[in-house]
C-alpha cells in the first residue's frame, strides 16, 4: 500500500492515470504528447506507477503499451471505504469502472496474403488488447509454458483440457475434463515461441479464425527466480464478454499459480464464485 500512496501523491502521476483512464493502452510517445516535460521524466513517473502495480505494460512489436491497473485502487476501497457501506463513497468504484470500460478497437479489414502454414498475422486479427491481466509465479518459464500447453495440467487448474500440438496454424480444443470429449471452446494457434509467447484465437467450438476472432496472448517473462505472466485478451465481442473474462482470467491464473507453487490447485474452483456470469 505504501508504494500505491506514494505513486498517487504526485500530480503528474495522477495525470498519467487519468490519461490512461480516458484512453487505455497508450505508448510513451502518446503520453508524453500530453505533458510538458521530458521523455525521461515521464519514463521515471511511469516506472513508479509500474512498481506500485498501478500501470502494467504489454509489448506489441516495437511499441510498449501502457494500461491502467485498477486492482490496487480497488484494494484501497475494500480496506478503508467499502466497510462504511455508504453509496456516496462509491467514487473509487466509478474510477475502476471507467478504467475497465473497453475502448472500441479498430480491426484491419485488408485481406492480405496468408503467412506460413495458412495463418493470418496477429495484427490483422486485433490491434490492441481489450483486457490485460498480470500475475507473478514462483516457477521457471519452461514450467509455466508446460502448464499452459499440457492437456493434463490444464485439466487440473482450468477444469478443461487444452488439447493441441501447439504449432502455428494448428487447432486447439478446450475439452471438458470429465472424459466426455465435449469441447466448450476452440481456436487456432497463431504463434508459439516456447517458453515465452503463445498466441491463439479463443471462441466457441468450430469458430473461424477470421478478423472478428477473439485473440488471447500469453507472455512469459523470467525475472530471477520468478516469472511475470501477462494475459491479454483482444477483440472481445461485447461488454458482457469483458465482464465475464475480467472475473474468469484471474480465477484461472490463481489456480495455475497455486498448482505450480504448492503442487495443489485451490480447494475450491475460484470461477464458481461467479457461476452466474458463466451461465
Amino acid at each position: 500500500m505504501d508504494k500505491v500512496f506514494k505513486a498517487l501523491a504526485d500530480p503528474t502521476r495522477r495525470r498519467l492515470l487519468d490519461d490512461l483512464r480516458a484512453e487505455n493502452g497508450q505508448t510513451l510517445n502518446e503520453l508524453c504528447a500530453r505533458l510538458a516535460m521530458t521523455r525521461q521524466s515521464v519514463t521515471q513517473h511511469l516506472g513508479v506507477l509500474e512498481e506500485a502495480n498501478l500501470v502494467s505494460t504489454v509489448r506489441r512489436g516495437r511499441e510498449k503499451l501502457h494500461y491502467l491497473n485498477p486492482i490496487p485502487i480497488h484494494d484501497v476501497r475494500q480496506r478503508w471505504i467499502e466497510s462504511f457501506e455508504e453509496p456516496r463513497l462509491g467514487v473509487l468504484d466509478m474510477i475502476r469502472s471507467e478504467a475497465e470500460r473497453p475502448r472500441q478497437q479498430g480491426v484491419e479489414q485488408t485481406q492480405g496474403p496468408a503467412t506460413a502454414r495458412g495463418r493470418r498475422p496477429v495484427e490483422e486479427l486485433a490491434v490492441r488488447p481489450d483486457y490485460v491481466y498480470v500475475t507473478y509465479v514462483h516457477a521457471t518459464p519452461d514450467r509455466v509454458w508446460e502448464a499452459l500447453t499440457s492437456a493434463d495440467l490444464t485439466g487440473k487448474f482450468w477444469g478443461h483440457r487444452n488439447v493441441s500440438d501447439w504449432r502455428p496454424g494448428s487447432p486447439w480444443e478446450h475439452e471438458r475434463a470429465d472424459g466426455s470429449g465435449i469441447s466448450d471452446g476452440s481456436g487456432v494457434v497463431l504463434e508459439a515461441e516456447p517458453p515465452t509467447r503463445l498466441v491463439m484465437t479463443f471462441g466457441e467450438p468450430d469458430a473461424a479464425a477470421g478478423p472478428e476472432a477473439s485473440v488471447v496472448t500469453f507472455l512469459i517473462e523470467r525475472y530471477h527466480d520468478i516469472v511475470r505472466l501477462t494475459v491479454t485478451h483482444a477483440n472481445l465481442p461485447s461488454d458482457e464478454d469483458l465482464a465475464a473474462i475480467s472475473l474468469g482470467w484471474p480465477a484461472v491464473m490463481a489456480n495455475l499459480k497455486s498448482l505450480l507453487e504448492t503442487g495443489q490447485v485451490l480447494p475450491q474452483a475460484p470461477w464458481e464464485m461467479h457461476a452466474d456470469l458463466r451461465g
